[in-house]
């Protein structure tokens, strides 16, 4: 299997890891209410919040990130460029993340930038 698939599995499964630590807190005291869990989220303060928040953002970016893997496979772009393009995408996405719970804005914003560049860059990689 492609390295850059394996990326586009973990890019989806990003965001169900960070709604899982947003909700952690919350499931472990009871205090989750799954009957209503979007109104739960909004009133969530803290680390916990941050983490919905990275969960939003990253549901937010992955469809420019799966389509320009996609892109970049199907016009035949070289496999390696894809590759490394696609891992530090993933890579960056994690850094971002764990700058969300630390409450690290700058370099957060950083993180993000240098992510979507990977994006942006597959869509080049395919173009030419």
């Amino acid at each position: 299997m492609k390295l850059s698939i394996l990326c586009l599995v973990a890019a989806a499964l990003l965001p169900l890891f960070c709604a899982w630590l947003a909700k952690w807190d919350g499931i472990r005291s009871g205090g989750f209410d799954n009957r209503a869990p979007r109104a739960w989220l909004a009133r969530l303060e803290g680390r916990p919040a941050r983490a919905q928040a990275a969960q939003a953002n990253s549901w937010e970016g992955f469809p420019v990130f799966a389509a320009g893997v996609l892109a970049a496979q199907v016009l035949a772009a070289p496999q390696a460029r894809i590759d490394l393009l696609a891992l530090a995408h993933v890579l960056l996405r994690l850094g971002y993340i764990g700058c969300y719970l630390a409450d690290r804005a700058s370099l957060r914003s950083l993180l993000w930038a240098a992510g979507y560049g990977c994006s942006i860059a597959l869509y080049f990689a395919a173009a030419w």
